[in-house]
Parts: C-alpha cells; structure tokens; sequence
C-alpha cells in the first residue's frame, strides 16, 4: 500500500503488519508502528520497509480505580471522548484533532491548548505496556527508562499496546469561551500571557501574512470546561451530551494554485474580522473549540496534490525577539500559508525526546514546495541558535545536523532505544532522513 503522513509531501511503498493478542505478528526488518496517519510528516512511514497496525476489533477502555481508564492503544481520542463524556470525563490533553491513536499521542507525546497549565499527554500516563523487539513485552511507568525514552520516542523504541490515562472530570460538554482582537504582536504576546494565568486553555490564531503595524495580529480564544450553572434550561436537560460531526470532504482534485497568498490575505482578513473585538461566556462545544478542522473531512487536500509542510517550533522565554523576526520573515516570505497557530508551554515533561519545553510555540502551514523549504531552512538556524526546537510529529524537511542542539537528550535516548531494539527493526523515513538512531551501520 502507499502511504503518507498529513501534510502529503513524501510517499512510501509499504506493507501491513497486524498487531495481534498484544504483538506484531512478526517483527518486520524494518518497520514502525502507524495509527491513523496523522503526524504531517514521515514519522509513520518506511518506504520499502513495514507499518505495524492494530487487529480489530479494538478493546472497549475500562475504567482502573477513580478518573483512570486502561485504553488500548489502537483507541482513537475520537473513540474515547465519544466513550468517556457522556459519563462526565475528558480526556487530559488533547492535540487539535481527536483522530489519533493513543499510541500515537503517547508516541508523539502530544500537547494541547492546556500544556501551560497540564503538561503533554504522557504527564497524565500512570503505566503503560510496551511491546520491544529485544525485550519483549515490558510494563513502562513513569520515571523508568522505558517510559522515558518511548514518550515521544517516535514509535522507535517499541509498540505502546495500551495505557492507563488520568482523566479529567468536567461536568459538561460545553466550554465558556473568551475571545479578544488583537491588533499586533506585542498585544498578542501580552494578551496570551493574561490568558494562561486565567484559563485552563488558551491558544491564538495569529495573522502571518499580515505586515507592519499589523504584523502578528490575530484572535485569542480561551476557556475552561463550563459548569451546568452557566448552561441554559435547554442546555441543562443533557449537559453531557455529545455527538460531534463530520461535514462533506474534500475532494482529492483540488488545483495546487487554490491555496495562493492572494487567497490567504482575503481568508485572513475575513478571519480577523469576524472576531469580535471582545465576548466572554459564549458557550461552545467540545468538538468546535478543541478540533474545528475534523469538521471538514480531508481538509489536507486543501493544498493540492504537492501537499504543504505544518511547521511547528518552540522558543524559550526570552526570545521573544526572535519569534517576531520569524513571524517578519513568514509574513515577506514568498510561500503560501494559511493558518498560524500561537501557544504557551509550560515546563517540559519528562519524555527524552519530547517537544514541549517552556516557552513560546508557533506552528504554521505552508504549501510544499522550493521557496516554503527554503524559507523553514532560515527559520531553522534561528531556532537553533535561540535555544529552541522544531516538533518531529510535524517535521518533513528538518537537516539532520540541528537534531543534537535541538534535542540534547538524544544521546541518551539511543541508548536505551538500542537497547530494547538492538538489531534496529523499528525505523521509519524520519529517522533515516534525520538519523535519529543514529549511524545504521550498512543496515
């Protein structure tokens, strides 16, 4: 079969290894595990080689002791929130879309609107079972090795079968929503920051086409889980009802030169329009405020058959400097983009090869092609030499010699990757394009 990640920029040859009563059928030359294809890159992919999937049917979660479900790692966030609300339970961190895998967010260790304030997905992981070549089956709790070095390890140190995830108990399936206006960066900075202190969940759509006085302009929402005080009497007879839904797709013909910057500037400014200057207490759903883009289904063909690049990065605090030189750079850049992304981290967890870290972090879609890469290429060397990061769930086009600055635990992580997998079966195109696991000795 061939297959690609989101963003539809690389394609591999593969074929299907199922995962079976808790373990591949057999361990692949070379494989890597793959969920629902939702990393925008070449991390869930080998060209040639194998993608270990999970065996329907998948086990139904269960709930282990007060607000912990055991969920199997095939589960989608989709297939869990549609369990876990109606019974009054939210899942700990979500990513902006609900079809990933668990296993995938463990693997990609991801962060949502809350990170400020929650962490990544694997701070609220209480144990987890991992599936290795050279140690076989391997119970992995927090502080060990295993789960160390498997929480944002890409999927390269083994297949996650299933975890038990902390939940978060909400007494709605609605969200009481602010929204502010902001007119440039430094009140987009400041207006973020007011946020975090106030709101569990806070993320800002931001502007990158937009320049001068204008530049980093765009619409800061936050919220928290609403109480069923703040519904009405309609509201109030199914305060946990959810039932989210899927519009028409899009087609798989859509002309590349659809998405242009003419496009993005009338998108953008309808965009920053619409947004009122100021409204607080509006209610809105689950599935709108934390994934408005599952919406619409097969959104990624929006670009057109070469597909675009989603690039994602942090910087620590202090930069902020520098993230205005990066959102300059997009703005007079000659790549077509659409949507910008801005958030607040907090603390790092404890993954050696996790994304988040304290800081500012900026994720921003462009259409692929030679000027886009040539333009993340700058903004690389910039990220690198203010102490930040790019996200390998995202990465398509990253050089290899910014991996060891960006990820200084990197050392570490290969050794114990190579320890549960000493022969190197699970590799993916990420990491031969990156060498994550470093020199593949002529394998």
């Amino acid at each position: 079969m061939r297959v690609s990640g989101w963003g539809r920029t690389s394609w591999a040859e593969v074929t299907e290894v199922p995962i079976v009563a808790g373990v591949p059928t057999a361990w692949p030359r070379a494989g890597v595990p793959r969920g629902l294809g939702r990393s925008y890159g070449d991390a869930a992919q080998i060209d040639g080689g194998a993608v270990l999937v999970p065996s329907a049917p998948v086990p139904e979660p269960s709930w282990r002791g007060a607000g912990t479900v055991r969920v199997h790692a095939g589960t989608s966030i989709d297939e869990l929130l549609r369990w876990s609300v109606p019974q009054g339970w939210f899942v700990p961190v979500s990513p902006g879309t609900r079809f990933v895998t668990v296993g995938g967010a463990i693997a990609a260790d991801v962060h949502g609107k809350n990170h400020h304030r929650d962490g990544s997905f694997c701070a609220h992981v209480r144990r987890m079972r991992v599936a290795t070549p050279g140690e076989g089956t391997v119970v992995a709790r927090p502080g060990d090795d295993v789960f160390r070095a498997t929480a944002g390890g890409m999927g390269l140190t083994g297949v996650v079968l299933d975890a038990d995830v902390r939940m978060l108990r909400i007494a709605t399936s609605w969200m009481a929503v602010g929204t502010r206006r902001v007119d440039g960066i430094d009140d987009m900075l400041a207006c973020l920051a007011e946020a975090d202190g106030r709101n569990r969940y806070s993320v800002a759509w931001i502007d990158l086409l937009a320049r001068g006085a204008s530049l980093g302009r765009g619409v800061v929402s936050a919220g928290d889980h609403a109480t069923v005080a703040d519904l009405d009497a309609a509201r109030r007879a199914d305060p946990l009802a959810y039932a989210p839904r899927v519009r028409a797709g899009v087609p798989d013909a859509v002309p590349g030169f659809v998405l242009n910057r003419p496009v993005g500037r009338a998108f953008n400014e309808a965009w920053f329009r619409r947004a009122p200057r100021r409204r607080d207490g509006e209610l809105v759903g689950i599935a709108p405020f934390f994934h408005p883009l599952d919406a619409l289904r097969d959104w990624n063909r929006l670009y057109g058959r070469r597909g675009f690049l989603q690039h994602q990065f942090v910087l620590p605090d202090g930069r902020e400097g520098t993230l205005r030189h990066v959102v300059e750079r997009l703005a007079d850049g000659g790549a077509p983009g659409m949507l910008g992304v801005l958030k607040r981290f907090g603390p790092a967890g404890e993954g050696l090869l996790s994304f988040p870290r304290t800081g500012w972090t900026l994720a921003a879609d462009l259409a692929d092609g030679p000027e886009a890469r040539a333009l993340l290429d700058s903004l690389d060397e910039m990220v690198v030499q203010a102490g930040g990061r790019t996200y390998l769930a995202k990465d398509a086009r990253m050089r290899p010699r910014h991996l060891p600055s960006m990820y200084p635990k990197l050392t570490e992580w290969r050794r114990i990757a190579d320890r549960l997998d000493p022969d190197r079966r699970l590799t993916s195109d990420l990491d031969r394009r990156l060498g994550l696991r470093g020199s593949h000795r002529g394998r």
